[in-house]
């Protein structure tokens, strides 16, 4: 099968831990291990993966340089993307066969600079602070802050992706048996003006929105959305928690998911099931060959035989 793997930001930093190149590194060594295991299947990979803490904290670093010359988002989502790239790539070749051919790809994605995003601010990146902090930042470097759990983080817009313009060279690579890591951190954001030309934006594209598209126009048969939780649950967090096995699109958007965590996973695995009827598999990043199985965590799929399972 041909399989867009999509890395939750766990796959790189776990929340509470020091934002280090070792520490990004262990974890992608581990990430690596799923995904050559779904390689050496047969299964053709492309990856993706987020960069929400790297993107900000670039972010922090630039504007700390020089906040009047500071580099604007999708500048700091391109080092972003080579960087991450860089050592997913290297892991990847360590744990494969030496003939094994990966490749990192800095990939644009077109928005709409009509989206209405751009005027209300969602999507968190950077480190967490406290209100005062938080307030604070906002108030000299004129960000947008929310609350996320207990503390604060900066927001930024989070356009719908449309277009993949390079998606072509990326069918291309992987008819030529070539792993590719592309459309990290969602991608970078870039609008047409009217001439047909291209031009950076200051967004955040959502990762997970961004790998449904991709999923869909390089027509893979199946989405992972890979996490730190084992499947998508009905009323998480509670005593009655449940986990979803199984489901349709249907059923799922009939569920409220908390926004900004497990809501984005389940729309993109509605989307893409939606459009394209392949299937889409929720659930913790070491399991990734099960859950494309169906063995462990949530498959959701347009199946009927899917259609007549309960919630479990």
């Amino acid at each position: 099968m041909r399989v867009v793997v999509a890395l939750g930001g766990n796959a790189l930093l776990k929340r509470g831990e020091p934002m280090t190149a070792d520490r990004q590194r262990a974890n992608t060594k581990q990430a690596a291990g799923a995904i050559g295991e779904l390689i050496v299947a047969g299964h053709e990979v492309v990856v993706t993966h987020g960069n929400g803490p790297q993107v900000g904290l670039l972010a922090l670093q630039s504007a700390a340089y020089d906040a009047a010359s500071a580099y604007p988002l999708d500048v700091l989502g391109a080092e972003t993307e080579g960087m991450i790239g860089y050592i997913i790539e290297q892991e990847l070749e360590n744990v494969l066969e030496p003939d094994a051919k990966v490749v990192t790809l800095l990939t644009q994605i077109e928005v709409d600079a009509r989206d209405p995003a751009f005027e209300t601010p969602t999507k968190p990146i950077g480190p967490v602070y406290d209100k005062s902090d938080a307030e604070n930042l906002a108030q000299t470097r004129g960000w947008s802050v929310k609350a996320d759990g207990v503390h604060f983080r900066r927001v930024v817009p989070s356009p719908e992706p449309q277009r993949i313009p390079d998606v072509d060279v990326i069918t291309l690579l992987l008819e030529n048996r070539v792993t590719v890591v592309c459309a990290g951190g969602g991608g970078i954001p870039v609008v047409r003006q009217k001439d047909g030309s291209l031009i950076g934006v200051e967004a955040v594209i959502d990762k997970d929105a961004a790998s449904a598209l991709l999923a869909e126009q390089i027509g893979a048969d199946a989405l992972l959305l890979l996490t730190d939780v084992d499947a998508v649950y009905l009323h998480w967090g509670q005593p009655e928690q449940m986990a979803i096995s199984r489901a349709t699109p249907g059923d799922l958007e009939k569920i409220e998911f908390a926004g900004g965590s497990m809501a984005p996973k389940v729309a993109a695995a509605c989307r893409f099931v939606s459009r394209t009827g392949g299937r889409t598999g929720i659930g913790r990043l070491d399991d990734a060959l099960d859950i494309l199985m169906g063995r462990t965590g949530t498959l959701v799929s347009n199946h009927k035989q899917l259609n007549r399972q309960k919630l479990n």
